[in-house]
């Protein structure tokens, strides 16, 4: 019979590793897999370039935080060696592209038996298309830096395609989990407080960091139609970002200072999504959408645009989900008004259960646990 230490040695380390816990999807995406990585198993550890960030209040108690304390991500280089030569984990999990990339440079350096694994959660050549200036370095180093890993965690079937044919990432070395949607948790701390909205409505809500990738302008754009059709309509947008104060600017210039409500980041945001009327999704591309999926799986109807990405994977599961095509106002404000037009009877009504199994936190843990596990089993000896 084990004793209890044996068993406890016998577990692999994991080792995440992060630049922080900032408010974005990626990072409570990684949160969660922390807190359900099965402990019998695993010894997850989780590093940080910098140990800061909204979500670092959600780190389950018993996981060790390695605060690299660097102040950008290429210094932490030294502290990174440090740490895994010290802990020797049998797996690193990077994600975020520039940290990806390090961990990647950084592999040489490390202990030959660990498995360097890689999560992408965003479509790279999209992302890059924006960056005239830095489009051709970073397109070389994801070219030649990328499959170099021993597997790449890709967030939506689009997000693979994507890397395999802009970027000659080979196919057996990709696998795709989607990212998690803990319902349980959701459900109850929408259910911790009442309807944060005021006013007679409808409600509409976005929700996400104020940056040129979410769209906002062309949600603004769109709204000015739909305000002058429902006088009553509200509009109310959740996060922070560098474009808060453009952004507010153009709704002033559009005559919605009364109907627009830039709210903040927010630690408990389900509220806001249980009480909303309608979830407006409209990022110009997005390699998974949880926001989409968490509004969608707490029961609230939904339009979102049609962008390069993993949306159109989330919406095929549920009805409660309407897409359009095309970064038109125009479209968006038309389909904003068709669905509140048949909101009663159509949506509201709807259980929001859509097919939320391919989605459950536990049956994408059992992905990743296995993904650990091969990895482990293929390293050599």
């Amino acid at each position: 019979m084990c004793s209890s230490i044996d068993m406890k040695h016998r577990r692999e380390k994991i080792l995440f590793v992060l630049a922080s816990l900032g408010g974005g999807g990626a990072e409570g995406t990684m949160v969660t897999l922390l807190r359900y990585l099965d402990r019998s198993h695993f010894e997850p550890h989780l590093a940080l370039v910098s140990a800061e960030g909204p979500h670092l209040t959600e780190v389950p108690e018993d996981l060790t935080v390695h605060d690299l304390r660097a102040r950008r991500a290429r210094y932490s280089i030294p502290a990174i060696v440090r740490l895994v030569w010290k802990l020797r984990p049998s797996v690193i999990l990077s994600a975020q592209g520039y940290m990806n990339l390090l961990s990647i440079l950084v592999r040489p350096l490390l202990p030959r038996e660990l498995s360097l694994l890689i999560q992408e959660v965003t479509m790279v050549s999209t992302g890059l298309a924006q960056d005239v200036r830095h489009a051709v370095l970073w397109r070389w180093l994801y070219r030649c830096l990328y499959k170099r890993a021993d597997g790449i965690v890709c967030v939506s079937d689009c997000t693979l395609d994507d890397l395999a044919e802009q970027f000659g990432v080979p196919r057996g070395k990709m696998v795709r989990i989607y990212n998690p949607v803990d319902v349980g948790m959701i459900r109850r701390l929408a259910d911790l407080h009442g309807d944060p909205y005021s006013g007679e409505g409808p409600r509409l809500l976005a929700v996400g960091r104020l940056s040129r990738v979410k769209g906002y302008d062309l949600l603004l754009d769109s709204f000015a139609p739909v305000r002058r059709s429902i006088p009553n309509a509200q509009l109310t947008i959740l996060g922070e970002g560098p474009l808060e104060f453009q952004l507010k600017a153009r709704r002033d210039r559009l005559g919605l200072t009364e109907a627009v409500h830039f709210v903040g980041y927010k630690p408990n945001p389900y509220p806001y999504f249980k009480h909303a009327d309608l979830f407006v999704f409209c990022s110009h591309y997005e390699g998974f959408g949880n926001a989409l999926l968490e509004a969608l799986a707490l029961g609230t109807p939904a339009i979102a645009m049609d962008c390069p990405g993993g949306v159109r994977e989330i919406a095929a599961h549920f009805p409660g989900c309407t897409l359009l095509r095309g970064e038109d106002p125009a479209v968006l404000s038309r389909g904003i008004l068709q669905v509140l037009g048949g909101n009663k009877s159509n949506n509201r009504g709807w259980s929001g259960q859509g097919h939320l199994e391919v989605f459950d936190v536990q049956h994408i843990m059992a992905q990743y646990e296995d993904l650990f596990q091969k990895v482990i089993d293929a390293r050599p000896a």
